[in-house]
């Protein structure tokens, strides 16, 4: 199924539960403020923060925020996106999550702050069923574990995380490629895989609109159900595509991240946000019986 970006989606309007400087618009605010639009001149879908206004340093940006209206409990989940926000202070992710966080769990399938190089793909479990990574299994996929244990609370969220490989994966290295699809593979009996292709990769099966994973070679990501109990730990998951600024991560490391002056200074630099929007092709959910 391929979704109507941003028509089979809802606009999210609560508070950031990440603490980012940003207010989340609802459909028609954010329709006339230009910050969700479809360019006809191509047919891709535009999520923006606001780039124009006058914001106080450490103020909050208009932005956008929408949750799939259809859940899922499996699936082959896919993105194709021209461009990604980029940025300093900016936290853009394409993310699938259940009920009563953190116990329906959490896939982040892209993730990153700041001036981050490459994607960082997550799991966060919130049952008492194990999930972790199976650490004996790193030639399943090509990335490399930044932690291994999934196991997520409020105050210790951080989840069990893979580095994608490529620089074409995320911020300019992707955009700069042409951008590319994104895939999750969620099957409950072997486990989650994820992969990114860049532009000039995608597989031709994808293109085709025919998927066809086994042909896909070794995924970025791989999560083993063989120590990390899928069905118990993932279920009724919306698909979330947004972008906020600052935050508990993207502020939270800004110091060491390389960007200039601090996270709330920067968010009164409205430039700084020209490029900070999605610029995505499709999204699609394909069901396998």
């Amino acid at each position: 199924m391929v979704f109507h970006l941003p028509s089979d989606w809802d606009f999210y309007t609560g508070s950031d539960p990440t603490g980012g400087n940003v207010i989340y618009q609802n459909k028609s605010a954010a329709e006339s403020e230009r910050l969700a639009y479809v360019d006809y001149s191509d047919y891709t879908t535009v999520l923006a923060v606001d780039s124009t206004s006058t914001v106080a340093a450490g103020g909050d940006r208009n932005a956008v925020r929408i949750t799939s209206q259809n859940s899922y409990s499996g699936g082959l989940f896919i993105m194709d996106a021209v461009k990604m926000p980029v940025g300093c202070s900016t936290w853009p992710s394409f993310w699938t999550v259940g009920p009563n966080w953190p116990y329906g769990g959490e896939i982040d399938i892209v993730e990153g702050i700041n001036d981050q190089a490459k994607n960082q793909m997550t799991l966060h479990s919130g049952t008492n069923h194990a999930c972790t990574i199976d650490t004996n299994d790193s030639d399943e996929f090509t990335g490399s574990i930044l932690s291994s244990n999934c196991y997520s609370t409020e105050t210790s969220d951080s989840g069990c995380s893979i580095m994608d490989s490529s620089s074409t994966s995320f911020a300019y290295g992707f955009n700069n490629a042409g951008g590319g699809v994104f895939a999750l593979l969620w099957d409950n009996s072997t486990g989650m895989s994820m992969w990114h292709f860049a532009r000039s990769n995608i597989p031709t099966d994808l293109t085709a609109r025919v998927p066809t994973p086994s042909s896909w070679g070794t995924p970025s990501g791989f999560w083993s159900e063989k120590t990390c109990d899928i069905t118990d730990n993932f279920y009724d998951h919306q698909m979330v595509i947004d972008t906020t600024i600052c935050g508990n991560w993207a502020g939270g490391a800004y110091s060491q991240s390389g960007c200039p002056g601090t996270c709330a200074d920067m968010i009164a630099n409205a430039s700084n946000y020209v490029d900070a929007k999605w610029v995505i092709n499709y999204v699609a959910v394909y069901q396998y019986q």
